[in-house]
């Protein structure tokens, strides 16, 4: 006999108590089904599934059909493969956030260290910059090329707090984000305005299996991932000129220092 058409609850398959609550279209699952009204309703786990049973009318419609939330997108990805520029293009046309996730973590710590940090950005000192430091301290009073203000402001070190620590530590190192630290900033994406109403394109994000764990822990569902995927040639198109420029940069500036040094070393022979 032909099985009869199950008839499915306002929420369709998504789990009415992570819509109502939570504003996410979270997949509910067979195991955790109840019906109401000649109606199948699929829950995301056993507690929500005891919610709806205790007031079913808090979650399903009435005069109007329930508001699905706006659209979030995972935008995924290896370095190098075009995810900004696909993001911005897909925020633009749908009218949604653009979240470039790196970038997000860079401005959370720009305060207080008034420069990006990572191995994209700046440098370790080498030998010659100590040298300089030493024999400028040598020449501080007859030279004002370095001060002994700019010396001692370079060697001061930004207290960060222990968030602040996290998010270095993995822009410099890629160490894991704490659970507790990607609640104080991935939470208010999905569940605080303007972001709750008007949806958003995360770019980079998540970037390791326990941040996707974590993302699945919380309940925080996105419509739609998107992994990016090029061939090694494409990245090295666009990657490496401005890799290249940098480097000759570098080069430039130990070839400056090196003749500074030159210059202080002759200094202290007259």
């Amino acid at each position: 006999a032909k099985e009869k058409k199950r008839h499915m609850g306002d929420t369709k398959h998504f789990c009415p108590v992570s819509l109502k609550e939570n504003f996410v279209l979270y997949p509910g699952l067979s195991e955790h089904a109840a019906k109401y009204q000649e109606k199948i309703y699929y829950f995301s786990n056993p507690e929500n599934r005891d919610k709806f049973l205790k007031n079913p009318e808090e979650y399903v419609a009435h005069n109007e059909p329930i508001q699905a939330p706006p659209l979030r997108v995972c935008l995924l990805g290896t370095h190098g493969a075009g995810k900004t520029t696909c993001a911005r293009w897909l925020a633009d046309k749908f009218g949604i956030f653009h979240i470039q996730f790196e970038e997000y973590l860079q401005e959370l710590l720009l305060p207080k260290t008034k420069e990006k940090v990572g191995p994209d950005f700046g440098e370790e000192p080498g030998a010659d910059d100590d040298e300089m430091l030493i024999l400028s301290q040598e020449l501080k009073d007859f030279s004002q090329t370095m001060t002994k203000t700019e010396n001692e402001e370079s060697k001061q070190e930004v207290e960060l707090t222990d968030e602040e620590e996290a998010i270095k530590a993995n822009l410099m190192d890629s160490e894991a984000l704490p659970p507790e630290v990607l609640d104080d900033i991935v939470l208010d994406w999905w569940r605080k305005e303007p972001f709750r109403s008007t949806g958003f394109i995360l770019d980079g994000f998540p970037r390791t299996l326990d941040e996707a764990q974590y993302l699945s822990e919380r309940g925080l569902c996105p419509d739609v991932a998107v992994y990016i995927h090029v061939e090694e040639s494409d990245v090295l198109d666009r990657l490496f000129p401005p890799r290249l420029k940098k480097w000759k940069e570098r080069q430039y500036k130990k070839l400056e220092n090196k003749k500074k040094l030159k210059d202080l070393k002759a200094k202290i022979r007259v």
